[in-house]
């Protein structure tokens, strides 16, 4: 009986434990990695480092000088090889940051084509290899899937035109810095997150001291909930026509104050005379290009040559260009490739076809294009981001309702600038849906009482 009582004195805690580990680790990952994954890992890290290495072929041969010392004071005839010198580890809340001096001999490269090796050997969710300077690297391990349900780091970057929007598949944010990169190109499917990806990218610019404009051929459907923040909206192709040669001659004037003052951008104007920035949402861009008759050709043929104006010429003059869609492909008409090479960023969601997927990410990063098609139709606003540079990143942004980003919208209204030259297509304040007005109440004539 005493032995009995002993077991279960010590095996209840420790099932206890056990179950309570077990249900955080699906419950609270956070919280799981935190009190159990972080020391593991560490201890992992620590003990295979440098056998791990050498298995992925990231050691080099050590210098002359280097082989002579370990076989004069340490008396060894052999000399192992030597592997990046790490000169920084530390743990975060999502995994662990290690910073390695790479010896002679490797470069980044080499180091990223191994990541998916340096996961499996270290028992983590995944390997992000960032170079921070010349000759070193960043390990960016996640200790679990922090896409799996999105929470934005409390510390995030930012800067008179940044906005976080989704979090990044390391666990840091992925910002919309417009100053670094001016246009982009989000697509997606139906249902795979794309319109989350926009609201979450108008709540954070309606923060901002921004003027949007939108342009949703859809009757605007998608923004007319942000029309209190947006200082023009075209809802047709005909409305669109005639806001993009506004938006074409706000740009000529702001090149002419820029002559004016000798300077090349609006960042560089006195603050007193500098204008707001534009930002254009333009949604469903396939609807600018798509034409049902032969005397549409003309507006549409004009409609893409003034975007891609903008978007060749038009961030010096502080406007931005943010183009949606479904799909993209050049079989859209003539100009759809022009305007793709003006859009430095891009994000692609889940896509229903490969030729999509290959106009969104394929001319920057020809590997990220089956990251896309393999995307799982049940993780809406999972996608790829990145840039011309070549560099991306799986992403996800959190969960916005169209409610919750019109209220954003609406509490920032007094921020929403004028702009003379769409003066004219400055929306009207959204009607509330289930809210009928009030009846005057009519007091009868005494020859009917």
């Amino acid at each position: 009986m005493t032995d009995i009582a002993t077991l279960w004195e010590v095996g209840l805690p420790l099932a206890a434990t056990a179950g309570g580990l077990g249900y955080a680790k699906v419950r609270a990952p956070r919280l799981f990695w935190s009190l159990a994954g972080l020391p593991v890992a560490t201890t992992r890290f620590a003990m295979t480092y440098r056998s791990t290495m050498d298995v992925c072929g990231l050691t080099v041969q050590p210098s002359r000088f280097r082989a002579f010392l370990v076989r004069s004071l340490a008396r060894r005839p052999d000399v192992p090889p030597v592997p990046p010198k790490v000169r920084r580890f530390r743990g975060t809340s999502t995994g662990l940051r290690v910073t390695l001096r790479l010896p002679a001999g490797l470069e980044p490269a080499d180091v990223m084509a191994a990541s998916e090796r340096l996961r499996h050997a270290w028992g983590v969710h995944s390997v992000t290899v960032v170079e921070t300077k010349p000759g070193f690297v960043e390990l960016r391990m996640t200790g679990y899937d922090v896409l799996r349900k999105v929470r934005m780091p409390r510390q995030q970057l930012s800067g008179p035109m940044s906005v976080p929007v989704a979090l990044r598949e390391d666990g840091t944010a992925f910002v919309r810095d417009y100053l670094k990169v001016p246009h982009a190109l989000t697509l997606g499917a139906n249902q795979s997150g794309k319109s989350m990806y926009q609201r979450n990218l108008i709540a954070g610019l309606a923060r901002l001291p921004v003027a949007l404009v939108g342009i949703d051929c859809k009757r605007g459907v998608e923004h007319r909930g942000y029309a209190p923040r947006l200082s023009a909206l075209a809802i047709t192709p005909e409305e669109a026509d005639g806001l993009l040669d506004g938006l074409v001659g706000e740009m000529e004037d702001r090149f002419d104050l820029l002559s004016e003052h000798g300077v090349a951008d609006i960042w560089a104007l006195p603050e007193r005379v500098r204008p707001v920035p534009v930002v254009v949402l333009v949604d469903e861009v396939a609807e600018l290009f798509l034409v049902a008759t032969k005397k549409d050709e003309e507006r549409r043929d004009r409609m893409v040559t003034q975007l891609i104006r903008l978007g060749q010429m038009a961030r010096a003059a502080g406007i931005f260009l943010e183009v949606c869609g479904q799909r993209f492909g050049s079989d859209l008409g003539k100009g759809a490739t022009a305007l793709r090479a003006q859009l430095t960023g891009r994000t692609v969601h889940r896509v229903n076809d490969k030729q999509t997927a290959e106009m969104g990410v394929g001319d920057i990063a020809p590997d990220a294009v089956v990251t896309v098609l393999t995307i799982p139709p049940d993780r809406p606003g999972v996608a790829v981001a990145g840039d011309t540079s070549g560099g991306w990143s799986r992403i996800r942004t959190p969960a916005l309702t169209a409610a919750e980003a019109a209220a954003i919208c609406a509490a920032h209204a007094h921020l929403t600038p004028d702009l003379p030259a769409v003066a004219a297509y400055r929306p009207a304040a959204p009607v509330s849906v289930g809210e009928p007005e009030p009846v005057p109440l009519v007091k009868p004539s005494p020859a009917t009482a």
